[in-house]
Order: C-alpha cells, then sequence, then structure tokens
C-alpha cells in the first residue's frame, strides 16, 4: 500500500494526496479508488481522529453533511450530462472498513 492509502486524511492536508478533486468545508472531494461505476467519489473529513458523524460537534456536522450533498450534486450533474441513462446519485455514510468519517457518493 502507498503512503498516502496509509493515510488518506493526512495526506489530503499536506497536499499529498493524488485522489483529491477539492477541498471543501470539512473535507476532502476524492475519486473512488476503484470506479465500479464512473463517477463513483467519497467525501473524507478532515479530522483524521473522526470516526463518525456524531464525534463531530452538531455545527462540523451539519458542514460535513451540507458537503456530502454538495458532492453528491456536482456527480448527479456530471453523469446526467454524460449518460442520458443516468438515474440518481446514492450517498451512504458507512463505518466497516476504514475507522475514519467518509461518505460514499455512488451514481
Amino acid at each position: 500500500m502507498t503512503g498516502w492509502k496509509r493515510d488518506r486524511i493526512g495526506s489530503a492536508l499536506r497536499g499529498e494526496n493524488p485522489t483529491v478533486l477539492r477541498r471543501l468545508d470539512a473535507g476532502f472531494a476524492v475519486i473512488g479508488d476503484t470506479q465500479f461505476l464512473p463517477g463513483y467519489c467519497v467525501l473524507l473529513t478532515d479530522s483524521p481522529a473522526v470516526g463518525r458523524l456524531s464525534d463531530l460537534p452538531r455545527p462540523r456536522r451539519l458542514e460535513f453533511l451540507a458537503d456530502m450533498e454538495l458532492l453528491g450534486e456536482a456527480v448527479e450533474n456530471v453523469c446526467a450530462r454524460r449518460d442520458p441513462g443516468f438515474r440518481r446519485v446514492n450517498l451512504e455514510i458507512l463505518g466497516n472498513t476504514d475507522p475514519f468519517l467518509h461518505a460514499h457518493v455512488w451514481p
């Protein structure tokens, strides 16, 4: 595993994560490592010690959720322009594998 994959958030904070698309208010929009579906993205928290949404103070939670919605809308807009059969984006906050807060954006 490469260095940035071992520390996705730290490498994003240092500007060393090559998957970062954009810095947002409460995290980083990154392109998914594996493109199961073209446009798959992930929102990473910018707080490495945060494991779940409820670990954040309420104002920061709302910022993270707003970033998730913004990333979802961006992916939706691009996919809709590129594929006439595109239907929707699914947004998920899971925590089964990676120990840090992140949200999946599945087109």
